[in-house]
C-alpha cells in the first residue's frame, strides 16, 4: 500500500514540476489528450449513427 501511495505522490510531483517548468508543453499535452478524446467520441457517434440509420 505504501508503494502505491509513493508512486501516486511522485506522479503528482512530476505533473506539478512539468506544469511550472514547461507550461506550453503541458498545455499542448492536455490539448492533445482532449483532441484524442473528441476524435474518439466523434468516431463512436458516427459508428452508432451508421448502425441505426443503416448507411
Amino acid at each position: 500500500m505504501k508503494v502505491k501511495q509513493l508512486v501516486t505522490y511522485a506522479a503528482i510531483a512530476f505533473v506539478v514540476f512539468y506544469l511550472f517548468t514547461q507550461p506550453e508543453g503541458a498545455a499542448n499535452a492536455v490539448r492533445g489528450v482532449m483532441d484524442g478524446i473528441g476524435t474518439g467520441a466523434n468516431s463512436l457517434a458516427q459508428f452508432f449513427n451508421s448502425l441505426f440509420t443503416g448507411s
